[in-house]
């Protein structure tokens, strides 16, 4: 007996499409019953908040009286701009200078300026 063959590359790309759609589908529902059944996942979480609240927001002390105002205003600027990305001020570690070599530093200033240009 001979099986019916198709020849019409419609039909074969519609086949072909419903054989990954399905597939795809059934991945959808694997990922979701993972999710569910995932011993790790209050662990996780736990572990993540006990961090959070652990680690304490530390300013550095000011060496000179009359430079204190202005390393006061940079943390609070820097403070300032790490919340206006959805960070509370439990999660900032510490506030220190970034070395490096000068053309770090360009390369830094290069693309302030060409994301500046952009907008």
């Amino acid at each position: 007996m001979e099986q019916p063959v198709t020849t019409n590359p419609l039909m074969i790309s519609l086949i072909n499409l419903l054989v990954v759609f399905a597939v795809l589908y059934a991945l959808i529902w694997v990922i979701k019953f993972i999710r569910i059944i995932d011993p790790t996942r209050e662990k996780n979480v736990a572990e993540t908040k006990k961090f959070l609240v652990s680690v304490p927001a530390t300013v550095p002390e000011p060496e000179y009286a009359d430079a204190s105002q202005d390393k006061f205003e940079i943390v609070a600027v820097i403070s300032a701009a790490i919340a206006a990305y959805g960070y509370s001020p439990e999660q900032i570690v510490s506030i220190r200078p970034a070395g490096g070599k000068a053309w770090f530093q360009a390369a830094r200033l290069e693309g302030v300026s060409a994301k500046n240009q952009s907008f």
